[in-house]
């Protein structure tokens, strides 16, 4: 079905995203293609798509595939009808219809009387019935752009399906759609994902990174428990070779320590027995002769065990190396910091919920803001931070500092450097050399510092905002999150699962990974 054979890919800067990798994938296979942000995932599967091309290999495909981009943007000029790729044929049916069926049309058409019902049958059962073919998609949320282009498999029925982050921006009602989809389709799958319900649905999973792709047998879960095992393994070697290079100075100490005893008893006698000097210059300079080849040796030791451990520690996953420091809310636990009374939002005229809403959020609580897409988490969002206020009702609010993370990082200034945009959060006060120690905590090194804001990964965005929090003179009393794991890898996901958990102020999250809103402990639902 697909064979990839050999394919290297450089990016136009020159930075090289993988070299000569090789893959395989059989009819009706459901494979899940995981990977660090930055790995090339997404290139792979324009490769894949023709949508780029390689600069060697090949890529053997014996049917075209049907790609789902990851970002819309740039259909965002062409209507649904142009995205499904049916704008032609139902101009030509249209035509037909209206009584000009000559042959241009009829050959256009190609015998596709059903186009027009196939269409509208997609967009249905994606809850789509309200949209029109001719509609642009710049009008669409993010969810309904997804579930456009989710339509088109079955429109076009394509046996080979390539799907880049196709959970993102879905509504919990769409995304069962989408697993009921993969779970039950005889259709070949290649997914790009960080949705872990979603990655436990496919048959096998492949890992991406520099050293090429390593092919897992079965879901996440089981891909999961093989990283673990493949750390286990890792942080037993690092732990033996920590011991082996504790040993080898203490060894080094001890000999050398041996060593100018010896030698200083050896002077002595010399000294007393009457030798002459310069026969003793000779002999001290022979003892220092062997002194320093001994210390050689042992120095060459150490240093070949200190290089092999460097290299084991690169190859710890990052939550394993990340470090927080996150201070806490200064706020005591319960305290009132927002109460809301029949709360309503109108857009043009009309009330954007079918029934007020009152709520109270208490300081430390977890909370969720759940609805289907066009629901109105972001604009509630607006509301709690004071960004908005209502059209009606009252919000009581008694906050200090609260931090907004959206979908794309607005906190980043593009126009910044790693290091300039983590200085201008740094209100302590710290040192430059400070400030880099801090960098590197959250895994920005010194080639990374001077890289501007605008070409960084998602995760790596992420990275770098819980940097800032953590330069800041002190915690924010909320931390609001909208849907934060979009564009994540799996890896980044942990990162900020972890950040999330070692905070422990009041935290309000959009989001519709039902397993990290589980694992950052949310006690409390907004159902909208």
């Amino acid at each position: 079905m697909l064979i990839i054979q050999n394919i290297s890919y450089t990016h136009a800067s020159g930075e090289q995203v993988f070299d000569t990798i090789q893959c395989a994938l059989q009819k009706g296979e459901k494979m899940a293609l995981a990977g660090a942000n930055g790995s090339g995932k997404s290139t792979l599967l324009k490769l894949i798509a023709g949508v780029l091309a390689p600069q060697s290999g090949t890529i053997q495909k014996d049917i075209e595939p049907y790609y789902i981009p990851q970002i819309f943007g740039q259909f965002d000029h062409q209507t649904v009808a142009q995205v499904l790729g049916v704008a032609e044929k139902l101009h030509a049916f249209y035509e037909i219809l209206s009584g000009n069926a000559n042959e241009a049309n009829l050959e256009i058409l190609d015998d596709d009387w059903t186009v027009e019902d196939r269409c509208k049958e997609a967009l249905s059962y994606w809850k789509l019935d309200e949209l029109e073919l001719n509609q642009q998609l710049s009008a669409l949320s993010g969810g309904q752009k997804t579930k456009v282009f989710l339509a088109g498999i079955w429109i076009h029925q394509p046996e080979l399906v390539l799907m880049d982050e196709p959970s993102n921006h879905l509504d919990q009602t769409s995304r069962q759609l989408l697993f009921d989809f993969v779970r039950t389709t005889s259709k070949t799958l290649l997914i790009v994902s960080h949705d872990r319900k979603l990655l436990n649905l496919v048959s096998k999973i492949s890992e991406l990174d520099k050293r090429g792709i390593t092919v897992y047998g079965g879901n996440y879960e089981f891909y999961q428990s093989r990283k673990a095992a493949e750390l286990k393994a890792l942080n037993q070697e690092l732990n033996s070779m920590e011991k082996t290079l504790r040993k080898a100075k203490d060894k080094e100490r001890e000999t050398m320590e041996r060593q100018q005893k010896l030698d200083s008893r050896g002077k002595k006698k010399q000294e007393k027995a009457g030798v002459p000097t310069i026969m003793l210059n000779t002999l001290r300079n022979n003892a220092e002769k062997s002194t320093s080849k001994l210390k050689q040796a042992h120095a060459d030791k150490i240093g070949g065990i200190s290089t092999n451990l460097q290299e084991l520690r690169k190859s710890l996953p990052d939550p394993d190396k990340l470090k927080f420091g996150f201070d806490d809310s200064h706020l005591h636990r319960g305290k009132i910091i927002l109460k809301a009374e029949q709360v309503q939002f109108t857009y043009s005229e009309t009330n954007l919920w079918n029934e007020s809403q009152s709520f109270q959020i208490n300081s430390g609580e977890r909370i969720a803001i759940k609805g289907d897409n066009g629901s109105g988490k972001t604009t509630l969002i607006q509301l709690i931070l004071g960004n908005r206020e209502p059209t009606e009702g009252r919000i009581f609010r008694s906050l200090d500092q609260s931090v907004y993370i959206d979908q794309d990082y607005s906190l980043i200034n593009n126009q910044l450097t790693v290091f300039d945009q983590a200085s201008k959060f740094n209100q302590t006060g710290l040192l430059e050399h400070e400030v880099k120690m801090r960098l590197d905590y959250f895994l920005f090194d010194k080639n990374d510092w001077d890289k501007p804001c605008s070409v960084l990964s998602g995760g790596e965005r992420m990275r770098l905002i819980l940097c800032c929090l953590a330069l800041g003179t002190k915690a924010p009393d909320l931390i609001v999150l909208d849907e934060p794991t979009n564009n994540l890898d799996l890896e980044s996901v942990e990162i900020l699962t972890a950040a999330i958990r070692e905070y422990a102020g009041t935290v309000i999250v959009v989001s519709h990974d039902e397993t990290f809103l589980e694992e950052i402990g949310i006690e409390s639902v907004i159902q909208l």
